[in-house]
């Protein structure tokens, strides 16, 4: 082994040293996705050398004492020569790779999520936990986008101004509650004109009766009378558009919203159906591949639905009337202990949860539970034989301890009004980039024809 080592050493060191590092070419880089690496290029003869290089490498193994690496390699040759062969020896190792390794193998991609909140009055203590926290402890694992609903918020009377208000604080409680723009994209809805487009276009390729049968429309309807809106009816395919427009994988939902989540897949296999199949679209297109991916829901971990102070059978919400009915994240804290010294509970002492006679008392466990992140049945021991007045003091210090920091940052974050443009733009660009191209590919799918294809369009039917 040594012999041809040195032999091959004496026929070569001269050529290298005019070669060396004089031209490049691409590796693939096994921990990349589809990039390369750059390293030093020998010519059509020394290619031969990386062969037989690789050869060896093959042929000889530890056992025997042979060269099987190019650390093995470099351990012959003094340090001054033995730089000359590093990128061949690069290329031999390469080469003879079988099959993928651990440095080799491609990382597995990321899953895209988006999500969002209306900017209707503050975010609440229901939104953090049923959902912004859920996003904040999966962001490592997605890829995700998380925007500021404002489209959806104007599908019921508001103010022009409150409304302005709302988005920006929504944005920062976004970051206040452990958002990270390096690992998620944030951005507000109206910031990216696809959304509305692409709604315009789905609303012509879904049947009104799909729509006139969502539960929360008959629901809002109800409340509305005789001012309810286009755009209320209309709300679900936005919210089809704001899902598809991203080509994603998962859809964070809970119980109440799989209604609408399930209307997107059926819009989503209708157009796919309907535009992106047959020799008629490939001929169009070039391709029959289908526009839209069918998302999954992504259900929320653990955690009980947090609802109404007021009325332990309705989820805590923005729309209710009163803001006694819940907890919001800039609530002071005597706030928060005036709201829980006077919500709704029953006559009977003691706690338990449960039972469905006594909904508050389950609802203020659960919230108990996420303030102090333990399990209900471990708490029961502790509260169960309390009377009210002994355990709203409890509930209320804990939920104050646990909003505080999330208002401390939320006041640093305003303090910065540069710093929130800044997020918000720079995720603007991010989700217009694929919104833009989805659109593209939806309006080629429907026969639409781009001012800049105008030309070769009108000299095709010309001819």
């Amino acid at each position: 082994a040594l012999s041809v080592a040195l032999v091959l050493f004496a026929c070569c060191t001269s050529t290298f040293s005019v070669f060396r590092g004089s031209l490049s070419y691409s590796l693939p880089a096994g921990n990349t996705n589809g990039a390369s690496t750059r390293v030093s290029s020998p010519p059509p003869s020394m290619r031969s050398f990386a062969q037989m290089a690789s050869t060896l490498r093959r042929s000889y193994t530890p056992n025997t004492g042979g060269l099987s690496s190019r650390r093995s390699l470099k351990a012959w040759l003094p340090e001054s020569r033995s730089r000359g062969f590093r990128s061949v020896a690069a290329a031999a190792n390469t080469e003879g790779s079988a099959g993928p390794t651990a440095s080799s193998a491609k990382p597995e991609r990321k899953k895209r999520v988006i999500s969002g909140v209306q900017p209707t009055g503050v975010v609440h203590l229901g939104n953090y936990l049923g959902a912004i926290k859920q996003w904040v402890d999966n962001q490592d694992e997605m890829e995700n986008f998380f925007f500021i609903v404002d489209l959806h918020a104007i599908t019921v009377p508001h103010t022009p101004k409150e409304l302005k208000k709302s988005v920006i604080q929504t944005a920062a409680l976004y970051l206040a509650c452990g958002i990270d723009p390096e690992k998620s994209k944030i951005f507000v809805q109206s910031h990216v004109p696809a959304h509305a487009e692409l709604t315009w276009l789905l609303n012509c390729a879904t049947p009104l009766n799909w729509l006139e049968r969502m539960i929360q429309f008959k629901e809002k309807a109800r409340k509305q009378g005789e001012n309810v809106s286009v755009g209320l009816l209309d709300y679900p395919v936005l919210m089809a558009s704001d899902i598809l427009l991203y080509q994603v994988d998962l859809v964070p939902v809970g119980e109440d919203q799989r209604q609408h989540l399930e209307l997107t897949r059926d819009i989503a296999r209708r157009f796919n159906d309907q535009f992106c199949k047959g020799n008629q679209a490939k001929k169009l297109r070039g391709t029959s591949r289908p526009v839209f991916k069918e998302p999954e829901a992504l259900l929320a971990k653990g955690g009980a639905r947090i609802m109404s102070l007021q009325d332990g059978t309705n989820k805590m919400s923005k729309s209710a009337p009163s803001d006694l009915s819940r907890i919001n994240l800039l609530d002071t804290p005597d706030e928060i202990r005036d709201k829980i010294k006077r919500c709704k509970t029953d006559a009977i002492k003691g706690l338990e949860y449960g039972n469905p006679d006594r909904p508050e008392a389950t609802n203020l466990l659960n919230i108990y539970s996420s303030a102090t992140s333990r399990p209900v049945e471990d708490l029961l021991s502790e509260v169960e034989g309390k009377s009210w007045g002994e355990f709203k003091p409890i509930l209320a210090d804990a939920l104050v301890e646990q909003l505080k920091p999330i208002r401390e940052r939320y006041h640093e974050v305003m303090k910065d009004p540069e710093q929130l443009a800044s997020v918000l733009e720079d995720g603007a660009t991010a989700a217009n980039e694929i919104a833009s191209q989805t659109v593209k590919w939806t309006k080629d799918a429907m026969g639409f024809t781009s001012l800049a294809e105008m030309r070769k369009s009108i000299e095709k039917v010309a001819a």
